[in-house]
């Protein structure tokens, strides 16, 4: 029997971005990497967590007096301890927890309430984070999913050992996977963690009876991973494994730093990024058709 629980930063209806038809994708939280650019920081850190939403404070003050907050009269700080109190008393929910937890049959129920919509081609997708930092959790959703009929797929870095890929493999119906760098060093200093990995995954995927339904994606970051020269060794190297491999090329997103307010402990590094031109990204393009890269998908 399912046994599992995973904790859930956001569940959204209706995403037309993240695979076939309407979806509804599940961010799960916890990553293993640290990307500068990070569209997604409630999902860095595997704990729950408080924030703070500015927009609905109405100064009342009430948290003040909470054993779990330190209030500088402008904005609650949290302890580690005793933030309950605190997210109880507000009377206008300006402090909640960043995430909720959810067994395999609580979070089915939520994915059964948009069953009708996946009747036209749509179904579930995990995201996060990254949803294999929670595999048990995953690869139990993925099975009840596969058991309900519901189409299932992955947004993954695919940092994850190749026992997870195995057994995910089967159960998945759409598949994709993050390539931010092809270089190791370059991309160690920018997410934390090494390529090895992931390049070693993504040949298991491409060599796969599930290859034709893989992507590969690079999230073009101005200055670090938007460049010709990667753009042009990514496509190199997945087209050398699969020729009719699927590329995907996301195009900066600036609406990221916003989240970063709601956390006390970080901040956004790339004030200036900004999103790339038409004319940059059809150099971009070009560039991964120079690596070899015939099918370039598209949003």
């Amino acid at each position: 029997m399912p046994t599992s629980k995973g904790l859930v930063f956001d569940i959204k209806r209706f995403a037309v971005h993240d695979g076939d038809g309407l979806r509804t994708t599940v961010f799960l939280k916890g990553c293993p990497l640290r990307c500068q650019w990070c569209q997604n920081p409630e999902g860095l850190d595997a704990c729950r967590q408080p924030v703070f939403l500015a927009s609905k404070c109405i100064g009342c003050q009430r948290c003040a007096a909470c054993p779990g907050v330190e209030h500088d009269g402008k904005r609650p700080r949290f302890l580690k301890t005793g933030v309950d109190e605190a997210v109880d008393v507000c009377p206008s929910s300006a402090i909640v927890y960043d995430s909720n937890w959810y067994d395999v049959d609580a979070l089915m129920a939520q994915i059964q309430k948009d069953a009708v919509f996946f009747r036209h081609g749509g179904g579930v997708t995990f995201s996060g984070g990254e949803p294999f930092f929670q595999a048990p959790f995953v690869l139990e959703m993925l099975k009840a999913c596969r058991q309900a009929g519901i189409h299932t797929a992955i947004e993954s870095s695919f940092y994850t050992s190749p026992e997870v890929v195995a057994r995910a493999l089967p159960l998945l119906d759409r598949i994709f996977c993050d390539l931010k760098l092809l270089d190791d060093e370059a991309h160690q200093k920018a997410t934390g963690v090494s390529n090895a990995v992931i390049k070693k995954n993504i040949e298991t995927l491409l060599r796969s009876e599930k290859r034709s339904q893989v992507v590969i994606r690079t999230p073009l970051i101005p200055g670090i991973t938007g460049t010709v020269e990667n753009v042009r060794a990514i496509a190199r190297f997945i087209s050398t494994i699969d020729p009719e491999v699927r590329y995907e090329l996301l195009n900066y997103n600036p609406l990221a730093p916003s989240k970063y307010a709601l956390y006390e402990n970080l901040e956004y590094p790339l004030t200036n990024a900004k999103p790339f031109s038409k004319a940059e990204m059809e150099r971009l393009m070009q560039a991964a058709r120079e690596g070899g890269v015939k099918h370039i998908v598209m949003e």
